[in-house]
């Protein structure tokens, strides 16, 4: 049997709100040592993601703290997978469409989060 991405995933999960201010998912980021995070609505619907690469393109933007939501600032739609996901499927799924970042999720519950980093570390351990 293959390995699954249950396997690889990161099981504790750090999430934004839509409204969080740019300054709020920056400060989560730093204090929990992530470099993206998942953007999830009241109903617990993922709606996107945001990485340090957005937050510092926000900036070179000119955009404040104080006035930005994290809405403004993910990436939508973001691709998400089911715990059982083959490792390899997920792994064709990032290359191709050039996705450094995957939620595991049934449904609506998220069980994790892998980004290409969690790929590259197997390897090296």
């Amino acid at each position: 049997m293959s390995q699954t991405i249950s396997s690889l995933m990161h099981h504790e999960v750090t999430q934004v709100g839509p409204d969080d201010t740019l300054q709020a998912v920056e400060a989560k980021l730093v204090a929990q040592g992530l470099s993206w995070v998942p953007v999830i609505d009241a109903s617990g619907v993922v709606m996107g993601v945001i990485s340090s690469a957005d937050l510092i393109r926000a900036h070179a933007e000119g955009k404040t703290a104080p006035k930005v939501s994290a809405w403004q600032l993910c990436t939508y739609k973001p691709v998400t997978v089911r715990p059982d996901a083959p490792l390899s499927e997920v792994a064709r799924l990032m290359t191709e469409g050039h996705i450094h970042h995957v939620v595991v999720a049934e449904g609506n519950d998220i069980r994790g989060v892998v980004s290409s980093l969690d790929f590259v570390r197997t390897f090296v351990t």
